[in-house]
């Protein structure tokens, strides 16, 4: 794989997982994230930007710059995500909810449409974007959240109808539980909205799906670089869950 690929929230948790496994088929890859020390912290061939999905100016420049430094882009995996506050709707702080839907869903978008013109211009790409099992269900004390997630996979679907006829797809992740800080900070934080003891809310996600347990970021990478690749040639519009198969998103224990 020689592809260039731009990985946002690239420096840690899921995005570097994405971005180690495309490094590993041999392509270019290209992070963005808003932690510096956390790029700092990345391989020094990954090509590195400081950049606030949510900000237009921040998105815009940044694909001028892989524009003026590559010639084009591959596949864009938009990753970038925050978890957003956790609390009841009739407690839910408006500035809360709308920050979690700027990166979450607005930064999508922005991505999305500054990744077009270039993906166009060429007659391919792929854009892989990253839900949440989230958006597929419900998510008590967690509105923003699955609102933003929701919303990307409709997003996504409008891209892939509009991007198809021009050899670009666009698909969907909606990872499950993943094992690593970021997760454990969301148990924690409804584990005290719940009453709960942070291995009750453990226990609970893993017995909400068939194989019982918590899924691994290697995990969503591997299908991100499956649906950059060829061997997805014709795998579009699709929102496709990596997660052990949910079938109880909001277990009781």
């Amino acid at each position: 794989m020689s592809a260039r690929v731009l990985i946002t929230a690239g420096a840690s948790g899921i995005g570097r997982a994405m971005a180690e496994a495309f490094d590993a088929a041999g392509a270019r890859v290209w992070i963005a994230d808003v932690d510096k020390a956390a790029l700092a912290a990345c391989p020094d061939h990954w090509r590195q930007s400081v950049v606030d999905v949510a900000d237009e100016a921040s998105v815009a420049a940044l694909f001028a710059e892989i524009e003026a430094d590559w010639g084009g882009l591959d596949t864009l995996c938009s990753n970038a995500g925050i978890a957003g506050p956790t609390a009841l709707v009739e407690d839910m702080p408006l500035d809360g909810w709308r920050a979690c839907i700027a990166v979450n869903l607005d930064g999508a978008f922005l991505c999305a449409k500054y990744a077009a013109p270039l993906l166009k211009r060429q007659g391919a790409g792929s854009i892989v974007i990253t839900s949440s099992t989230a958006g597929q269900y419900g998510y008590p004390h967690r509105s923003p959240y699955a609102a933003a997630k929701w919303g990307v996979i409709g997003l996504a679907k409008t891209l892939a109808m509009e991007l198809g006829p021009h050899g670009i797809r666009c698909n969907v992740i909606c990872p499950g539980a993943v094992e690593g800080p970021r997760m454990e900070g969301v148990l924690a934080r409804e584990a005290a909205a719940k009453g709960m003891t942070r291995d009750q809310v453990y226990a609970g996600y893993a017995s909400g799906t068939s194989m019982g347990r918590f899924v691994e970021a290697s995990d969503i990478a591997n299908m991100a670089v499956f649906l950059g690749s060829d061997a997805a040639r014709l795998v579009s519009g699709q929102v496709i869950a990596v997660d052990g198969h949910t079938v109880n998103p909001d277990p009781k224990v």
